[in-house]
């Protein structure tokens, strides 16, 4: 993605509040399970959790 989440928030003017729930939904589910995390072994928080309990 060419810009941070955060920026997102920024420069986008969301008029209905329906339209700003559904997009920090799926910003709190794409934090939650696809980002890569560089602590995280450079998996996602779903696949690093699934790689421990499978150890």
């Amino acid at each position: 993605m060419a810009t941070s989440r955060g920026e997102l928030f920024r420069h986008v003017r969301f008029l209905p509040t329906d339209a700003l729930a559904a997009q920090l939904t799926e910003d709190i589910r794409w934090y939650n399970t696809e980002r890569i995390s560089t602590k995280l072994e450079g998996l996602s928080p779903v696949q690093y959790r699934a790689q421990t309990l499978a150890a």
